[in-house]
């Protein structure tokens, strides 16, 4: 992912005691460990209960990082500053593409933070909370489990198109669907209100990677092939099956929660060639098949 040197940056979006995986960390195994971390990220469940509320101590946040990201040119002295980049991007989309936008906080943690839907530990993984409105992660995901356990390329593009699926949800959230979804109930499946959800959160976020670069001022300067490769790899990664395949050795659609492999890779490429949300509808009737 190339940035933008010239680009004005806005920390205030970024909070937290930084990256550079500091803190507390879980230690995952291959088996029921993965499913959990991606599991978790539901709709504004306490993520302590399915983790069996143990925490790690709270992380040291004497310092902020992000302070001192105010352009694009700071990214290469400061590689946390990549993680403002996003969040500006994001935002700046959705600002000028939905007109209800509120913008909100991407919170960045080690070890464990309290949300306003409960206490969240590193073993979640990124999530939204729609309780506070606030995107949610914690950066050690994207070495110890997107990579390491799950086996995605990595890179900058893949964590961009992590915390654009969180900001789905955000736009999900305002736009009165994901209550919809949560009044629907937790049932599970390939065409379930959950998953649903889910793929048009990743179709959200391909309608952003294919307008990030196309403001001058934005601090993404170019997505290349390598980087839309890189981000579809990571969706290949996430997906249920994937992840059942390498935690159980078997596959059970009837307990997804977040769509195939193949489900949400098509999402994701839907807003992509399409660069529009509107094209995300994925609760409309035959958008699953």
């Amino acid at each position: 992912m190339q940035y933008n040197e010239n680009a004005k940056l806005d920390p205030s979006q970024v909070s937290g005691g930084g990256g550079g995986r500091r803190g507390t960390r879980i230690a995952l195994g291959g088996g029921a460990g993965v499913l959990v971390v991606l599991v978790a990220v539901l709709l504004g469940v306490d993520p302590t209960l399915l983790t069996g509320g143990v925490a790690p101590s709270a992380q040291d946040a004497t310092t902020d990082p992000y302070a001192q990201c105010t352009s694009g040119a700071d990214i290469s002295q400061n590689r946390d500053c990549r993680f403002v980049a996003y969040t500006n991007s994001i935002q700046a989309y959705w600002a000028k593409t939905y007109s209800g936008y509120q913008q909100t906080q991407t919170t960045i943690f080690s070890g464990q933070v309290a949300t306003g839907c409960g206490t969240a530990t590193a073993a979640v993984g990124p999530f939204y909370c729609p309780a506070d409105k606030v995107v949610y992660l914690d950066d050690s995901f994207f070495d110890d489990m997107l990579t390491a356990e799950l086996g995605a390329k990595g890179g900058d593009a893949a964590e961009a198109y992590v915390l654009a699926h969180e900001y789905g949800h955000h736009i999900s959230d305002l736009t009165g669907t994901l209550a919809k979804a949560q009044a629907s109930g937790n049932r599970t499946g390939p065409t379930s209100a959950q998953v649903r959800l889910e793929l048009q959160a990743d179709c959200y976020a391909g309608a952003w990677l294919a307008n990030a670069a196309a403001d001058p001022n934005s601090p993404i300067k170019q997505i290349t092939s390598d980087d839309l490769d890189r981000a579809v790899n990571a969706a290949l990664a996430v997906g249920d099956d994937r992840i059942q395949l390498k935690s159980t050795g078997s596959v059970s659609p009837e307990s997804w929660t977040h769509g195939s492999a193949a489900m949400r890779k098509k999402w994701l490429a839907v807003g992509f060639n399409s660069g529009d949300p509107s094209t995300c509808n994925t609760f409309a009737a035959g958008a699953l098949g």
